[in-house]
């Protein structure tokens, strides 16, 4: 590939780009600026999928790119950095939370991308710098804006994939010889969508945790605050993080290692209501307490997920071990209460409420105080309908990707507390119900003892988007992908597994011995 280009001032500027040729879109502006000597660092829980990076004393050329749609009242912008020395390749990123890029997430991704000699790329959908909904999901109330739901869950990431391609050609003088799409969470959904709808956009597509069956599981983070409404209590968190406690406890040596992770748990046999009535010490109060039956069936909601008034399934909850009250981001969790004094109330998850007040009721002012079981699974139901064809990215066939050659790796913390690593799990039994060949061009890994996208006790897959890339470039599928395990002080080398195997560990196998842990 060429890596001999001198970026002069005069190469990197508007005139160097002709305007992409992108259809039903109208370019606005273009935009190029030189960026000499950019220096930073990108740690591994900024850059899925990756080691840290030491970006040092880069040269890149920074194209923003405006456009519209017309008709739509909308503008987007795709901002593109490309640097000298270029790898020949394509990294574009995705996002968190409500937002599809340009945020200070897929900053550090494309910082670590040009550090490695990657052309990088992201958008922002049409969303400017919103980081939650309310300031464009409704064009008022009972009408949503669909326009801008629409380039948030799947519009803008074509054009990104176009528009980036097109620069990085028009500066290098070549295509990219490998693209591909690196994200996380709304990145991680952003990249399944990419797969499903627009499956010649990437060669390779590294999406983890992805945030998929986004009305279902949005709706069912409220699921434990429900569960509260309606026993009227609200046990404090260290009751309920007693209970996380136990759990682990319970299921950690399950595996035959006792390191805080539950290796396995869709095999853990726990009930917290065996545990009403054990006394245990809360830091809130200063003093001790018994595990009350409110408690013990709020957790038990937590993990179960959330059902209808005949106890009707409708989605799932989080696996055993990941936590109840607190995110990995140190917010309030799905479980969280807010206590004053002997008083405690229900904190239901903010993410869930831009869902259910914008989306799913069209109504800002709506509340879950005084919602029934019935009217709960009403709205679910509707919601389900109504937005996953737009939104809910879940669609099993992979056929289209399959045939257009590309790879995809998929991973997912197993104490995922946000986006239940039982999604993707779902997702890929789907997938491989109608594609049992699925396994040679898409592989899902779950990781014991992550948390969401990082965090936790499980260790980073740091060497995934590596695998990735020697599948795509090498035909080299990956059997198992290295993990580094933070154990004593150190890192602690073992693997994770491609679905449906899992971590297995050797009878009389030692702790810090790479071979002790293998896949079957």
């Amino acid at each position: 590939m060429n890596t001999s280009i001198s970026i002069s001032p005069l190469l990197c500027a508007a005139s160097t780009f002709e305007t992409p040729d992108v259809f039903g879109v109208k370019f606005l502006a273009l935009e190029a600026l030189r960026v000499d000597n950019f220096s930073r660092y990108v740690s591994d829980e900024e850059y899925f999928h990756n080691p840290e990076v030491f970006v040092e004393n880069v040269t890149f050329c920074n194209i923003t790119v405006t456009y519209t749609h017309p008709g739509q009242q909308d503008t987007v912008v795709v901002e593109a950095w490309l640097p000298l020395p270029w790898n020949g390749r394509l990294q574009a990123v995705g996002s968190g939370g409500w937002t599809a890029g340009r945020t200070q997430l897929s900053y550090s991704m494309m910082s670590g991308a040009v550090g490695a000699g990657y052309a990088t790329v992201t958008t922002d959908a049409g969303l400017g710098t919103s980081q939650a909904p309310m300031n464009w999901a409704l064009h008022s109330p009972g009408t949503v804006n669909l326009n801008a739901l629409q380039n948030l869950a799947s519009v803008s990431l074509n054009e990104q994939a176009l528009i980036g391609k097109h620069l990085t050609k028009s500066l290098y003088g070549e295509s990219p010889k490998f693209s591909y799409f690196n994200g996380c969470s709304q990145g991680g959904r952003q990249g399944i969508q990419l797969a499903q709808r627009y499956p010649d956009a990437y060669d390779g597509i590294a999406a983890a945790t992805p945030a998929i069956y986004w009305p279902q599981f949005f709706q069912a983070m409220l699921w434990p605050q429900l569960v509260m409404n309606e026993l009227g209590e609200y046990p404090r968190t260290c009751e309920l993080d007693f209970l996380q406690s136990a759990v682990i406890n319970k299921c950690d040596a399950d595996d035959g290692i006792v390191d805080g992770i539950i290796m396995d748990p869709d095999s853990c046999e726990f009930d917290p209501l065996e545990l009403v009535g054990t006394p245990f010490y809360c830091n809130e109060t200063g003093g001790d307490h018994e595990i009350s039956n409110a408690g013990a069936r709020v957790a038990q909601a937590y993990q179960a997920g959330a059902h209808g008034p005949d106890g009707e399934f409708l989605w799932y909850g989080p696996h055993w071990g990941a936590n109840l009250t607190q995110t990995i981001f140190g917010t309030p969790g799905l479980a969280a209460t807010d206590c004053t004094d002997e008083k405690c109330t229900g904190k239901p998850f903010m993410f869930s409420l831009f869902w259910m007040k914008f989306f799913a009721t069209k109504n800002p002012s709506w509340s879950l105080d005084g919602v029934t079981r019935k009217e709960y699974a009403r709205i679910f139901r509707l919601a389900v309908q109504e937005f996953t064809s737009i939104y809910g990215t879940a669609d099993p066939d992979l056929s289209l990707f399959q045939e257009a050659g590309g790879k995809m790796i998929t991973y997912h913390g197993l104490s995922d507390d946000i986006t239940p690593s039982k999604n993707t799990q779902h997702y890929y039994k789907e997938v491989l119900k109608i594609m049992p060949d699925a396994h040679g061009f898409f592989r899902y890994f779950e990781v014991p003892g992550l948390g969401h996208c990082y965090g936790g006790n499980g260790g980073q897959p740091t060497h995934a988007f590596e695998a990735l890339r020697d599948w795509v470039e090498n035909g080299k599928a990956p059997d198992n992908i290295a993990i580094d395990v933070p154990r004593h002080g150190q890192a602690q080398r073992r693997v994770i597994c491609p679905f449906p195997q899992k971590v297995r560990v050797k009878a009389g196998g030692e702790e810090d011995d790479p071979d002790t842990f293998y896949c079957s």
